[in-house]
């Protein structure tokens, strides 16, 4: 249990932080999961808007060092690859 004040104050800021850190890395999930519904069934021009949408999403998270830079880069990598090898398959 904090005693000093300014640990009482950090303890508050840590769970409102907590809160809305969850709910941007929850809005990612989503967003990966509305992807790869999209590839899966095969409808390219969703997958292709669904991953604009991703890497939009992925690059606010970042910026507000939600998730680091390299992570989110990685995952819109991944991602592209994805997407590339099913269009490729697809034509």
């Amino acid at each position: 249990m904090a005693h000093s004040l300014s640990s009482k104050k950090r303890n508050r800021q840590n769970v409102k932080r907590k809160v809305i850190n969850r709910a941007r890395k929850s809005m990612v999930k989503t967003q990966i999961k509305h992807f790869e519904t999209a590839l899966t069934e095969g409808d390219m021009d969703k997958a292709t808007t669904q991953y604009r949408l991703l890497v939009q999403r992925l690059d606010r998270v970042s910026c507000t060092s939600t998730v680091h830079k390299n992570t989110a880069a990685r995952i819109k990598s991944r991602m592209a690859r994805r997407l590339n090898a099913a269009t490729a398959k697809k034509a």
